[in-house]
């Protein structure tokens, strides 16, 4: 908590070149980009980092292979393009995976036509992962006998991107990117709304946890606010061209399916790609994609009903999945980006809606909205902010400056050393084969020799803490200091993925689980182990 309060005092006390409100992914690449080329910067968001609808995600870092059905080839282009560079730039945390697609007789499609789509789709991507390849039914059958082929013609495979450790980690990266660059962030701040006076923005916020308010002044203000951003234009007056609709998205988290890791695809019983997703020891199914009116939005009987009917009617199990096998959950909503004066059909027609994201800016009040938005797109986003936050009269300090990526790879080689010296994985055995060092290096990059220096003055320090998890000591010390955890479900379900993987139940048991509240709150450890499991945990 020290690292909030001392940021929420100089958010009250600093004239801002930009302040962003918002820190999903949006808002968070924005903050990360603007930091990293000079600007001064701040961002605040009024729930955790991540605590909405980038924390529902498949995970998928993907080129978009279903808008290629809408005719919408420089969409694809350009999220194959930006799947490519994280994949170059994050290549611990971003991976090339392959998708094993079934098509059953009857589809709309035959499976030669999907096939050659596979190809065109490559091709679009600059050939930059491996190549389709067709798989009929026996090829299916015997690389994944999980599969039921019993109504398939075929299928084949192709390749795209998913993230190794959970999206909300992924985000927390770029906010901790932008404060390593000097913005001033915070969580659970939230913006009340204000206006524009004498060329500063003056927004009244408000402190969530105590309830205090202050003001905070910027030259430029960035409305990151995911679903939320028609709202928040709504309190400080902006009249823009866009809007927002939403589509409710399902994902549930079930014990791992296969032991492959790879990414099962289908087509569900309305014609949408459907997927089963390898995540450590579970597998995620789904997901659905419903119009809504709210961004608030919640897992329904009639969701569970078509993710395990779909998933059960296409899979040889031992037993069908049922609601009892659902270990967590995943719901939220997809913003997606749509004329103010658009009237937003249903059924077949918004499923056609388009998933680009746009960036529009008043130059008159030095505002910035962002509409739409996903995971793969990120960095475009990052430097669209700051070419449009430049065109509204803020000097970029560092225009050339790279503000992605991971650490130079001499960087991560002698990281790798130095762990292999002190035979750092043998300290501990945790339920996963990929070696803890990577681990370390993937979730922390730069910042890992501090826990490797740690753990060469107190061997316990790489010790697992929480039974059932990959989670060691000095990485709850670390998310004490430098990743502002301030409440259990912050370090559970977002700077982790404990609470996707590991039941509540399980969880509350959990040996080390109080140890671990200790070192994240201190006195108040017990206040915000019972606060997490009375409000139904994961």
């Amino acid at each position: 908590m020290q690292l909030r309060n001392s940021h929420l005092t100089r958010l009250g006390q600093t004239v801002f070149d930009a302040l962003v409100v918002g820190g999903g992914i949006n808002g968070a690449v924005s903050a990360a980009a603007l930091s990293g080329k000079g600007v001064r910067t701040a961002l605040i968001d009024r729930g955790d980092f991540a605590g909405f609808t980038s924390m529902q995600s498949s995970n998928l870092a993907w080129g978009g292979i279903k808008y290629m059905e809408g005719l919408e080839f420089a969409l694809v282009r350009k999220l194959c393009m930006s799947r490519n560079r994280l994949i170059r730039s994050y290549p611990s945390t971003v991976q090339e995976i392959r998708f094993l697609t079934t098509v059953a007789r009857g589809f709309r499609f035959h499976p030669t036509t999907l096939w050659l789509g596979a190809w065109v789709y490559w091709l679009i991507g600059g050939g930059f992962t491996r190549a389709p390849r067709r798989l009929q039914r026996r090829a299916l059958q015997r690389e994944e006998p999980i599969i039921d082929v019993r109504q398939a013609l075929g299928g084949f495979e192709y390749s795209d991107a998913y993230l190794h450790d959970n999206d909300a980690r992924f985000v927390f990266g770029f906010v901790r990117s932008a404060l390593d660059r000097g913005c001033i962030a915070a969580n659970y701040v939230e913006s009340l709304g204000g206006r524009r006076v004498d060329g500063l923005w003056t927004i009244r916020a408000r402190n969530r946890i105590d309830g205090t308010e202050f003001t905070i002044r910027a030259r430029t203000l960035v409305n990151a606010a995911g679903p939320f951003v028609d709202e928040h234009n709504a309190l400080t007056g902006q009249v823009t061209r866009h809007r927002h609709a939403f589509s409710k998205g399902v994902h549930l988290l079930v014990p791992r399916l296969t032991p492959n890791r790879r990414v099962l695809a289908f087509f569900a019983d309305d014609g949408r790609l459907f997927f089963a997703i390898p995540m450590g020891a579970r597998t995620c199914i789904g997901t659905t994609d419903t119009p809504t009116d709210s961004p608030h939005v919640e897992v329904t009987d009639e969701d569970v009903d078509f993710i395990l009917g779909n998933i059960n009617r296409r899979l040889r199990l031992d037993a069908p999945l049922r609601p009892t096998d659902i270990i967590a959950t995943r719901c939220g909503v997809r913003p997606l980006a749509v004329k103010a004066s658009e009237d937003v059909a249903r059924g077949a027609d918004f499923m056609q809606l388009s998933r680009k994201h746009v960036i529009e800016s008043d130059a008159a009040s030095n505002h910035c909205s962002i509409f739409g938005g996903k995971l793969t797109d990120c960095i475009n986003v990052g430097d669209e902010v700051c070419a449009a936050v430049e065109a509204m009269g803020i000097r970029i300090p560092h225009p050339d400056h790279r503000w992605y990526g991971e650490p130079d790879d001499s960087v991560r080689r002698e990281f790798l050393h130095r762990s292999k010296l002190m035979d750092l994985d043998g300290l501990t055995s945790p339920d996963s084969s990929e070696p803890l060092t990577s681990r370390l290096w993937r979730r922390y990059g730069g910042e890992a020799f501090g826990m490797l220096e740690a753990i060469r003055e107190d061997p316990r320090q790489g010790e697992i803490l929480i039974r059932g998890t990959e989670y060691i000591r000095c990485e709850l010390q670390h998310a004490a200091r430098r990743e502002m955890i301030t409440t259990l479900e912050d370090f559970l379900r977002r700077r982790s993925k404990i609470a996707l993987v590991v039941e509540a139940r399980a969880l509350r048991e959990s040996a080390g689980l109080m140890d671990a509240c200790e070192i994240l709150f201190g006195s108040g450890a017990r206040d915000a182990f019972e606060a997490y499991f009375a409000s139904g945990g994961n």
